[in-house]
């Protein structure tokens, strides 16, 4: 599915600048809401793997906080300093948002437009869901269960990095 101008839509960093994806936009991109305190967060190690595997071929892992299933640390400090002992986290990671409903964050309201693997779009259903945004403009959504190191998501990697 193609989502136009999805690069444009302005994110905050942790430290609340203002920034986008356009740095990005070249790149393949695993956008994922990540929360500290969810059963899923061990899956920061494979995202971690992922970034340091195929990170310097055009790849790249952006984590977006998001206390929206209420399992998220109370602030960007405690986040950083959690993806950073617990799992020595080097991809970037941004500002809280809210994933779902009425504040959803642009970003979001946008790549929820895309179906999953049984062609379902709409909600996100919980904490690690994955949307890799593709050079092409294409993105590919995997549910929250579907592993980062999953082989659907290590080929769609694969085959769309630059050169």
């Amino acid at each position: 599915m193609y989502v136009m101008d999805i690069h444009s839509i302005p994110i905050l960093k942790m430290d609340g600048t203002e920034t986008s994806l356009e740095d990005y936009a070249r790149d393949v991109v695993l956008v994922v809401n990540v929360a500290s305190r969810c059963g899923l967060a061990p899956q920061y190690a494979k995202l971690e793997t992922l970034q340091r595997t195929y990170g310097e071929r055009g790849f790249t892992v952006l984590g977006f906080p998001s206390n929206q299933f209420l399992q998220e640390l109370g602030s960007n400090e405690a986040i950083q300093e959690f993806c950073s002992t617990s799992y020595g986290v080097t991809f970037p990671v941004f500002d809280r948002v809210r994933v779902n409903g009425r504040n959803e964050h642009p970003l979001y309201k946008e790549l929820k437009k895309t179906p999953d693997s049984t062609g379902k779009a709409g909600r996100v259903t919980w904490n690690f869901e994955k949307f890799l945004l593709l050079p092409s403009g294409e993105v590919k959504r995997f549910r929250p269960r579907v592993e980062p190191d999953d082989p659907a998501v290590i080929a769609a990697i694969e085959s769309n990095l630059p050169g």
